[in-house]
């Protein structure tokens, strides 16, 4: 990352808090960050920090030349809307908020004289706040390789990214990546019902659930056999994992998860559409 990155977060919440710890002694101090919120509380945590911060937008932008939109979808709008007269052409714009297009973001910021198309989507997920996350970016025309580059090592201070094509791509990833803790969570909590209700303390069946599910995760990551096989060693033939597999075919196991990220997916392409 360039030793003179100045960057600019829209929303001061727990993901820019996330990125700026991320970012801050590694890839720039906190005196290159600005951040804009209207929460006395959340500036007032950001100073401490040795951090820029304003209630506001307002000329102070137009130093950053990298804007990462962190607000709420519904606030979104409003935000670009009260940053626009400070943007620049050379500003790369990096929107994190869910539901929204791309290009939906470019109009909004580009107003009469056309969309702001040097802009970067990402959805990255609440992993992210312990520097575990996995996000999805995809780029406008108007993005050099110079600006996804940049992006990549933004998103990159708090885990993985992998690039994706298009908004419609990136609706899969919120599907997957954006609301898959959930359903991670989920199955922990059934699991760790289910080992209470046959005898565990809770205690116990926390500990064994969390580091089952961690050791396979680390396993499925480092070993380059695919998951098909890795699956099938821990299964033998008659054998209690198999008899535990069988039940969860009979119950279209499968079937519901494709369904349930189907309906994710279905969501995230309504929200763009009622933000348009």
């Amino acid at each position: 990352m360039a030793e003179d990155l100045r960057l600019a977060f829209i929303g001061g919440g727990n993901m820019a808090s996330a990125l700026a710890s991320g970012l801050i002694g590694k890839h720039c101090s906190a005196a290159d960050i600005h951040v804009v919120d209207p929460s006395a509380s959340a500036l007032n945590a950001w100073a401490r920090r040795g951090v820029s911060a304003a209630s506001a937008a307002d000329r102070t932008l137009e130093r950053y030349g990298v804007w990462l939109f962190a607000v709420k979808p519904q606030v979104l709008k409003t935000a670009v809307q009260a940053c626009r007269p400070f943007l620049r052409p050379e500003t790369l714009v990096v929107s994190i908020a869910a539901g929204v297009r791309a290009g939906t973001v470019a109009a909004w910021l580009g107003g009469d004289d056309g969309p702001h198309d040097r802009l970067v989507r990402c959805m990255p997920n609440t992993p992210a706040l312990i520097g575990e996350g996995v996000s999805g970016l995809m780029a406008l025309t108007g993005a050099s390789a110079d600006d996804k580059a940049l992006a990549e090592r933004l998103l990159g201070a708090v885990g993985r990214v992998v690039w994706v094509a298009d908004d419609a791509a990136i609706d899969v990833v919120t599907a997957l990546s954006g609301s898959g803790p959930a359903y991670v969570f989920l199955f922990l909590e059934a699991m760790v019902a289910a080992a209470v209700s046959q005898g565990l303390t809770a205690e116990q069946a926390r500990i064994l659930a969390l580091d089952t599910l961690g050791g396979a995760t680390k396993l499925a990551a480092t070993s380059p056999e695919p998951l098909s096989r890795l699956r099938e060693r821990v299964t033998s033939k008659g054998g209690t994992t198999a008899a535990a597999l069988e039940v969860f075919r009979q119950e279209r196991f499968e079937a519901i998860v494709a369904q349930a990220m189907a309906a994710a997916r279905d969501r995230a392409a309504a929200m763009a559409a009622e933000f348009h």
